[in-house]
């Protein structure tokens, strides 16, 4: 029986289960994923208060469609033989899904690295949590002002106060002057300080030192610095981009038995940006990178990749949050009203579970359009600002 592999437990690596069995239909065609975990952790949460509330168990969303899940971290992929190494044992398939996702850039060299936190995975999330709880008064230091430190730093300032670090002179760079005022004007209601310019040199147990010399006072150090794509694209191409990514073509195929999808695909928006590193890209592109890995097999035509609309929503704490649109961040909604939207796309990002046909039905539903944006997506092509290949930013 032909075989379609996933490595990825991710958004973009269950979607690609989905669509995989989107494609098979009543075929003869096994499909497998492999992650290390059981669950789906909802990365672009882990902000929140109670980071197990962050998670969706892979079973209640690959056994209703029949897709295999191997429990496993893979360490080696040989395309030549079409065989992947997974908890120690090879592995054969027709066609692989690279899906497994991206990893914080983590400083080399800094003294106390070991005491830093992170909100990048679960059990980084988990740490923080069990660090701070039930203390109030707190002082934190979040390394990074773009979109997953602006997160970290305006949730934390619900009980304590922090100090935003960046080598930047503006707090979120990435996200362009679109949304800038309003991110300004929310970390100054919030009583967030900024040292930007600069970074941290060293970090103690209860302190941090700054690149200016500086020494603040720190209860725990969060390091939020950017992203990159996970080692194993290594073993698909010596043609990575600036992030680490695979450059895949319209059909999301990297190389003819072997496509990728999520943050280490390389893929193109439209022709003058490529994909984020984020769940509302690595969502689509799981579902049609896993069609067409199945398509390939059966001889069904394959999809192009036609992602929806652009938008960024960054959660501001008790700030509210900012909804945007388009490459050039047009806010659309603000405050309470951009706290509203925040909470729907929270809630959208949950698969369905439990149910196969609701399942499928969603791996087929790869444009979508989201709140706020016209149907006319052309009203904002023109004005772009391309930042699509310098950000390393988590935008749900």
């Amino acid at each position: 029986m032909a075989h379609v592999m996933i490595i990825g437990g991710g958004f973009a690596g269950v979607w690609s289960a989905a669509g995989a069995a989107l494609a098979r239909g009543e075929a003869d065609l096994r499909i497998t994923l492999i992650a290390p975990n059981d669950h789906l952790v909802l990365r672009p949460r882990l902000y929140e208060p109670d980071p197990d509330s962050a998670k969706v168990e892979l079973a209640r969303i690959l056994g209703p469609i029949g897709a295999e899940h191997v429990r496993a971290s893979v360490s080696t992929i040989d395309t030549g033989r079409r065989v992947v190494v997974a908890g120690g044992r090879e592995l054969g398939y027709d066609r692989l899904v690279l899906a497994a996702g991206s990893e914080l850039v983590r400083p080399v060299g800094l003294p106390g690295a070991e005491r830093l936190f992170d909100i990048d995975t679960l059990e980084g999330a988990r740490r923080l949590d069990r660090h701070l709880r039930g203390r109030d008064g707190y002082s934190a230091v979040v390394v990074g002002a773009g979109f997953v430190g602006l997160e970290a730093a305006t949730a934390l300032a619900a009980r304590g106060r922090v100090l935003l670090v960046d080598r930047s002179d503006v707090a979120g760079h990435e996200l362009g002057p679109g949304p800038r005022a309003q991110i300004e004007a929310a970390l100054d209601e919030l009583g967030i300080e900024r040292r930007l310019g600069t970074t941290v040199t060293e970090v103690g147990d209860d302190y941090a030192v700054l690149s200016d010399g500086a020494k603040v006072e720190a209860d725990a150090v969060v390091w939020a610095a950017g992203l990159r794509a996970g080692e194993l694209t290594r073993q698909i191409s010596g043609d990575l981009d600036h992030l680490g990514r695979v450059p895949v073509d319209r059909w999301l195929r990297a190389l003819p038995e072997v496509f990728a999808a999520g943050d280490m695909a390389a893929a193109a928006y439209d022709a003058e940006h490529m994909v984020m590193q984020a769940c509302q890209h690595a969502s689509p592109l799981g579902k049609v990178a896993g069609y067409n890995a199945a398509a390939d097999l059966l001889g069904v035509p394959l999809r192009e990749f036609t992602p929806g609309p652009y938008v960024t929503c960054l959660d501001l704490g008790g700030a509210g949050a900012i909804f945007t649109r388009g490459w050039n961040r047009m806010v659309m909604a603000s405050g309470a009203e951009g706290a509203a939207v925040k909470k729907l796309i929270n809630q959208a990002i949950h698969p369905p579970v439990d149910d196969a046909a609701k399942i499928l039905a969603a791996a087929d539903a790869v444009y979508l359009d989201l709140p706020f944006f016209p149907r006319d997506e052309n009203e904002d092509r023109g004005e772009h600002e391309d930042r699509g290949e310098d950000e390393a930013v988590t935008a749900a």
